[in-house]
């Protein structure tokens, strides 16, 4: 990663964290809800989502202060999937970014209503925050419901369940990853690129785009959970085993699964080049997300 995308990147992340925790703070909930919510807000992360919203949106002219609004809502719908995804009835995992997961920090009930909080308002700060026309607002949470409910991330992470301890297909795998990681990922680049004013054309050749993206990070996550630095993660290697799920080194073999990722990283590029933004901090972007160590 070079160092421009790096101090790009860590200005963003910045902009975002002071975003996304004074939303928190200003709004009217018990004390303790708000802690649980935030202690999960600002666990760290690399705020990858709301980045990948400004690069769209600034690849066609935009300012990243008018998607703040909207990636701030995209984050907190993120955020809480990982809360909910760490529950005993999930995932079961006691450490998220090396902290305590929000239910061993809180408890089990608390968490819950942290991740269902953290839902609903990321719904009401779009509605109340972001200026954009009403047509388009109403477009932009319509999307975001899709991305995040059961035809998005909620279908995909019903699939991945029901795909543990069994071998799936490959064409299995996609799916789920597109569902699971790839929803979010989309409308993080759709919404900024639409946020920017990018025309029909480009914003279908960034939905292209954006379905290789998802697949390019899971694929990369899956390897680190084989190889990665348990320091730099915040986890245990090994736990998509531990847990059986289906990945892409389980189905392909680690030297499979970077194939696959070069493949996939060939065609996000040639519809980054569809799109008109060939040239554009998207392209770095691209390939940090499937070179990333942690």
């Amino acid at each position: 990663m070079t160092g421009s995308l790096v101090n790009y990147i860590k200005e963003k992340q910045l902009q975002m964290d002071e975003a996304i925790l004074g939303y928190i703070e200003e709004l009217e909930a018990p004390e303790r809800l708000k802690a649980a919510m935030k202690y999960s807000a600002e666990a760290g992360g690399k705020r990858l989502r709301p980045t990948l919203m400004a690069a769209s949106c600034e690849s066609y002219g935009g300012d990243m202060e008018n998607i703040i609004p909207a990636a701030a809502a995209l984050e907190m719908i993120h955020t809480y999937s990982l809360i909910h995804d760490d529950l005993p009835a999930m995932d079961n995992d006691d450490i998220r970014r090396g902290k305590p997961t929000n239910h061993i920090q809180f408890d089990e009930a608390t968490a819950i209503l942290a991740g269902d909080g953290l839902l609903t308002y990321s719904f009401e700060i779009v509605a109340s925050h972001l200026s954009v026309s009403d047509g388009q607002k109403v477009d932009l949470m319509r999307r975001l419901a899709e991305a995040a409910g059961p035809k998005g991330m909620v279908a995909g992470q019903v699939l991945d369940m029901q795909a543990e301890n069994k071998e799936a297909k490959l064409e299995e795998l996609e799916q789920i990853h597109t569902l699971k990681t790839g929803q979010l990922l989309r409308y993080a680049v759709v919404a900024g690129a639409m946020i920017g004013g990018a025309d029909s054309r480009q914003i279908t050749a960034l939905e292209e785009y954006a379905y290789y993206l998802g697949l390019i990070f899971q694929v990369q996550d899956d390897i680190l959970d084989v190889q990665g630095d348990p320091e730099l993660i915040g986890k245990p290697v090994g736990s998509d085993e531990t847990n059986l799920k289906s990945t892409y080194p389980k189905l392909l073999g680690l030297d499979g699964a970077r194939k696959q990722k070069e493949m996939y990283l060939q065609k996000a590029k040639l519809a980054l080049h569809e799109a008109g933004v060939e040239s554009s901090v998207l392209v770095e972007i691209t390939d940090y997300f499937g070179n990333r160590d942690h």
